[in-house]
Order: C-alpha cells, then structure tokens, then sequence
C-alpha cells in the first residue's frame, strides 16, 4: 500500500526523529501530543537538528524549508484520520501503549498501518488494543536514537500481522535507508535482549566498586572497542528506560543477568535519568 501521510504519535526524543526521517523523504508528517505545546516542541526540535544540517553543509536552506514545511504539530488525536501509517512512540509502559491505541483504532481509518516504536514489550499485548479486524496491520517497528542517524530498524511481527503489512513496513524501511532485521515477538527483541545485559552487568560493576564510572566506559570504549562505554550509553537512553526494558526482559524471561541493578532503581527513584536531567552514571552541562 502507499504511504503517504504518517501521523506520528509522541514528539518526544524518538518521535520528532522518526517525523523528521518521514518527512525527508516526502512524507506527510503530523506530530500528535495531548499538549500543543509539546508537540511544537517536538516540531522545534525538528527545526533545530535541520539547521544544523544547514550550518554543516549537509542540507541547503530550501530544502530544510520543504522537510519542515511537510511536518504539522497537532493536540488534536482525530488529525489520524487522514494516515496512511499511525507510529506510536510514547513511555514504554504497556498500559499507557495500549490506552493509546484504542483511542487511535476508534479514529484511524480502517486501511491505516498501526507500528508501535516499542523497544521490548509484545506485539501482541499491543495489538490486543485493537480490534481483531485491525490486527492484521499492526507491527513493531523499532527505531533506534537518534533516528536520523542511527540507521537499524527492527521490525517485529505480531500472530496475526499479515504479509502485506511487514512488506509495506520493509519498503518504507528501504527508502529510509534503513537496515531492516526481523525480530520475534520475545521480550526485547534482538537489539535489547543482547544489550541490556551488558549495561546491566556494567551497573553492577560500578554498584560493586570494581572501577568508576569512567574506567568501566574507558575500559568498553579501548578494550572492547565499543564507539560509547555502556555508563555513557544508558545515560544518552535514559536510565528510565533502561530500567523499563530490564524489568519487561526480567519479567517475561526470568535470568539474574536480567534482573535491574539496585543502582539503577536508586538512580531512577531519585530523579537521575541520565542526560536528560543532567545526571546520571555521568554527570552533564545543562543547555
């Protein structure tokens, strides 16, 4: 099917970045908050990274001006009416995914393709928001942060997701220019179930006063070559999610090296989210 119009909706970091790719490549893009001003924060945030692109030489000035010009803020939920494709990116919570898409099934039109941006939790727990006629074109469709640059996307099938909705979601994925794995609908999928582990045991490490913060990263970074220590890295996620993810991974496949460090829980209960509110693992310059 063609897609042309995709109402995006969470303008927070992962959905201003997933409108901003949509867009780029000529897409309709609408950018949907229960707070107007959220979402035009998210539409800002747009602006901001194209500038950017601009001062680099990457983009001119007009075509900055056509990307923005394709992106609408909107507090208004029945704007989903018109998509061709609804992405939902919002908290990883299950209950408030799930209260998201009913109110979105009750608006879409019937044709429309639903892909949740979750990073761990089941498609079908998901899907089971909707109605049963609605299944059938209900996926995952995991980007990762930051979008415009990170070039991976998972694509995770529900029981019911049909061949025409993976393949619609695998050509959109193409003139993305992303890289496109198929993941099974299991806790975490390939990308969190493989990394969550390595944070969590990075956590421990520290929690254990086996090093500091910053000879664990130094220590990923020039021993294992890794482009980020595994601290810095559940900072820039943000320590919230790492903790919601862990927790999904914990509950749905059991493990110990599942289980969410207690420094992580401490973190997250105090209010340190990593670089978002300054502080994490690492501590980091406001503005």
């Amino acid at each position: 099917m063609s897609i042309d119009r995709v109402f995006v909706a969470g303008a927070g970091l992962m959905g201003h970045g997933i409108g901003q790719v949509h867009a780029a490549i000529g897409k309709q893009v609408t950018l949907y908050e229960p707070d107007l001003a959220r979402a035009q924060a998210g539409r800002d945030r747009i602006a901001g990274n194209l500038d950017r692109a601009v001062a680099r030489g990457k983009l001119d000035s007009a075509a900055r001006d056509e990307i923005l010009g394709r992106v609408t803020a909107t507090s208004d939920m029945s704007d989903v009416r018109d998509a061709d494709l609804v992405v939902e990116a919002v908290f990883e919570d299950v209950e408030v995914k799930q209260a998201l898409w009913r109110e979105l099934d009750a608006l879409a039109r019937a044709a429309a393709i639903f892909a949740s941006n979750t990073s761990s939790i089941s498609i079908d727990a998901l899907a089971s928001a909707v109605s049963p006629a609605r299944r059938e074109r209900f996926v995952g469709m995991h980007f990762f942060s930051p979008v415009p640059v990170m070039p991976l996307v998972e694509l995770i099938r529900g029981a019911a997701t049909t061949d025409a909705t993976e393949a619609a979601i695998r050509e959109l994925a193409d003139v993305l220019g992303k890289k496109l794995i198929v993941a099974a609908d299991r806790p975490g999928f390939i990308v969190n179930r493989i990394l969550m582990p390595l944070l969590a045991e990075a956590m421990r490490t520290y929690e254990e006063g086996t090093g500091s913060a910053e000879d664990i990263d130094t220590g990923a970074k020039v021993g294992l070559n890794h482009p980020m220590g595994p601290l810095e890295l559940a900072d820039f996620i943000g320590l919230d999610v790492c903790l919601s993810v862990m927790r999904v991974l914990h509950e749905g496949i059991g493990g110990e090296h599942f289980r969410p460090p207690r420094v992580l829980e401490d973190l997250v209960a105090a209010g340190h989210l990593g670089q978002k509110t300054g502080r994490g693992f690492h501590t980091y310059p406001r503005g």
